[in-house]
């Protein structure tokens, strides 16, 4: 498979502000409670949203370039059997490309910026 340009991780605001202080995100609840960051790709991450972020404001879209992330990035399958970034280390804030508002539209669904780098 080819690896794809940027992967992404939604995040709250507070959470990922945290992380900026600190120099890396350790991970949200979910992460810490399976042991790797869950991470998504352009063609999944508006299904992540709406799935486990449903409804939910004052988030943010963090894109990383997964070649950076060596060893610790490992690609395993979930929903339906598609293959999902995992990264079974921090997330060092110097491997983020940028950070974005993921804002709700006025249909409740999560307005994103352009995913390409």
């Amino acid at each position: 498979m080819a690896e794809p340009s940027l992967i992404f991780k939604i995040a709250p605001r507070a959470l990922w502000q945290e992380a900026e202080a600190a120099g890396a995100f350790s991970g949200a609840p979910v992460d810490l409670a399976d042991g790797y960051i869950h991470f998504s790709t352009a063609a999944q991450v508006e299904e992540t949203a709406s799935k486990h972020f449903a409804g939910q404001s004052d988030l943010v879209l963090v894109a990383i370039d997964p070649a950076g992330l060596g060893e610790a990035l490992r690609w395993e399958p979930s929903r339906g059997g598609a293959l999902f970034p995992h990264l079974y280390a921090p997330l060092a804030t110097s491997a983020v490309l940028w950070v974005k508002a993921l804002p709700l539209g006025p249909d409740g669904r999560h307005v994103f910026p352009p995913l390409k780098p």
